[in-house]
C-alpha cells in the first residue's frame, strides 16, 4: 500500500518559489537598479565558507552540510579549504591560544570582502574551558560578524547563522570596507 504524499504539509497557499530581486525601476523590456544592490544580491547568494573546525561543532557543521539540512540550498554549495578562495570563515570549536596565530593567519589570507561566523560556545566565549590555555572568544584576535550560540549548536542554528550572514552581505555597502570606521576596526586588531 502506497503512502499518500502531501506536498503542502503546512497548508501554505502563498508559497514563493523565487526570491524577490533588488529594488528598482521596471519598464517594458528593462530593469534598472543600483550597482550596490546587484553586487549585494550576487554576494549574498554565493557565499563560499571555509570551515575551521576543531571539535564537536565541526560534526554539527557536517550534519548541516548533509542531505537532511542541505546548506547548499542557501548558496553555500562550495565549501573550500583554501583561504584565498573563500569569503566566510566559520570558526567552530575550542581555539587554544597556541592556535590563535593560525586562525588570524587564515583570516588574513582571505581576500576582501570577508566575513566571520563564530560557531558554538567555545569559539564565541571559550565555553566551559575557562583556562589559561584556551582563547576566551575569537573576537580577541579577529572581528566576528555573527555568533551562533550552543554547545554544540543544532544544524538549524547554523542555518540561521548563515542566513544572518547573508543579510549582512546583501545590505553591505560597496564602500564600507574603505570607510574610516572599518579601517579603525582593523587597526584595533592589529590588521593593516
Amino acid at each position: 500500500m502506497a503512502r499518500p504524499v502531501q506536498y503542502n504539509i503546512y497548508g501554505q497557499t502563498d508559497v514563493k518559489l523565487v526570491k524577490e530581486g533588488p529594488e528598482g525601476h521596471t519598464g517594458e523590456g528593462f530593469f534598472a537598479t543600483s550597482l550596490s544592490k546587484v553586487v549585494g544580491l550576487a554576494r549574498k547568494n554565493s557565499i563560499w565558507p571555509l570551515p575551521f573546525a576543531t571539535s564537536c561543532c565541526g560534526i554539527e557543521f557536517m550534519a548541516t552540510m548533509g542531505a537532511h539540512y542541505d546548506l547548499a540550498r542557501f548558496g553555500s554549495e562550495r565549501v573550500g579549504f583554501s583561504p584565498r578562495q573563500c569569503d566566510l570563515l566559520m570558526v567552530m570549536g575550542t581555539i587554544a591560544k597556541k592556535m590563535a596565530p593560525v586562525v588570524k593567519q587564515v583570516y588574513l589570507q582571505m581576500a576582501e570582502p570577508r566575513w566571520v561566523l563564530a560557531m558554538g560556545a567555545c569559539a564565541s566565549s571559550g565555553g566551559i574551558f575557562d583556562t589559561y590555555s584556551v582563547l576566551q572568544g575569537i573576537d580577541q584576535i579577529i572581528p566576528v560578524d555573527v555568533y551562533v550560540p550552543g554547545c554544540p549548536p543544532r544544524p538549524e542554528a547554523v542555518l540561521d547563522g548563515i542566513m544572518r550572514i547573508q543579510d549582512l552581505v546583501g545590505k553591505e555597502s560597496l564602500r564600507r570596507r574603505n570607510s574610516p570606521q572599518y579601517k579603525a576596526l582593523m587597526e584595533s586588531y592589529g590588521i593593516e
